[in-house]
């Protein structure tokens, strides 16, 4: 059968109770292996050993001036992003020629990797995310939570950018706040060894930058 994404109800932003100002862009969260513990966008929080796999809820709210939330949970999250008008969504829906039986499939998806997404499947159902930024022209900020390098995601990405200069949004991307953000900051603390930075204070130095609106 074909993975959906994990919360493909919230991706239209339907759930909506307010009307957001940000909308903050993902790639992409498989309803399976039954391993993904996530509970909401950005949920895999720490790994079985309890070591820290994505700053996202670190980040956003120190970004904000507020405690990290790191620690807490949907209800949590949620309150937060309706407190700051920020919406969250990714950008595929679905990808149809995923088999929950091949175990390689299985394998490709549990490592949560963005690279084997655009490597290693073909037939996606992507997420109209101009579409929703016609429906919310609330919307003048848009941020994609990773690189662009890779012609797979460059041209997801396209379409947003084209849309949002035209039409006054911002578009940029931001740091991935998963671990891999570790390369990135290696290079960062190799140039300055008497303020080397933890991974979370990194990303949150490189989102300041292209968070223009705060």
């Amino acid at each position: 059968m074909s993975c959906e994404h994990k919360f493909i109800t919230d991706l239209t932003l339907d759930n909506l109770d307010f009307q957001p100002e940000v909308l903050i862009v993902g790639t992409f969260n498989p309803s399976w292996p039954l391993s993904n513990t996530a509970t909401w966008f950005y949920g895999r929080t720490r790994n079985a050993r309890g070591n820290v796999n994505n700053n996202f809820w670190d980040v956003l709210p120190r970004l904000y001036g507020e405690q990290s939330l790191i620690n807490a949970d949907r209800k949590a999250w949620q309150a937060f992003c309706r407190n700051h008008k920020i919406a969250i969504t990714d950008l595929i829906t679905c990808i149809n020629d995923a088999d929950d039986a091949n175990p390689e499939h299985q394998k490709h998806l549990k490592s949560y990797s963005d690279t084997a997404i655009a490597k290693e499947f073909k037939k996606f159902v992507k997420t109209d995310i101009v579409a929703l930024l016609r429906k919310y022209p609330t919307i003048k900020h848009v941020y994609l939570t990773r690189g662009i390098l890779d012609p797979f995601w460059k041209e997801l990405w396209q379409g947003v950018i084209e849309y949002a200069g035209k039409n006054g949004i911002t578009a940029t991307t931001l740091l991935t706040p998963s671990r891999y953000a570790f390369y990135q900051q290696g290079i960062y603390n190799k140039l300055n060894p008497r303020a080397p930075l933890a991974l979370n204070d990194f990303v949150l130095l490189k989102w300041k930058e292209k968070f223009g609106h705060l």
